[in-house]
């Protein structure tokens, strides 16, 4: 259901049996890791124009990987983490 690279890919996939006899799948919750138990490889000052996405193509080689840094910056909103520009941005080692 999900690509390798997805934050959701090692998340157990779930069966609910409702008293009508549907049967409904989803996965099971992620939660966000800590940052501080990351290994952070690199750090970034947020410039103008930065967006997560390219800077996830530059430092992580995939743009879907925008994730890994809001997760090493223990971030739940992502378009919080460029808006300050000079703001320093952690990159941890991916996951994939």
């Amino acid at each position: 259901m999900f690509d390798h690279t997805s934050r959701y890919y090692e998340l157990d996939t779930i069966t609910l049996h409702t008293p009508g006899g549907r049967h409904l799948s989803y996965k099971r919750r992620r939660f966000l890791p800590q940052a501080e138990t990351l290994s952070r490889v690199l750090e970034v000052r947020v410039k103008e124009g930065d967006r997560l996405d390219t800077l996830a193509a530059n430092f992580l080689g995939d743009p879907e990987q925008y994730w890994q840094i809001c997760d090493a910056n223990n971030a739940m909103n992502p378009f919080e983490l460029t808006t300050e520009i000079g703001r320093t941005l952690y990159i941890a080692q991916t996951q994939c």
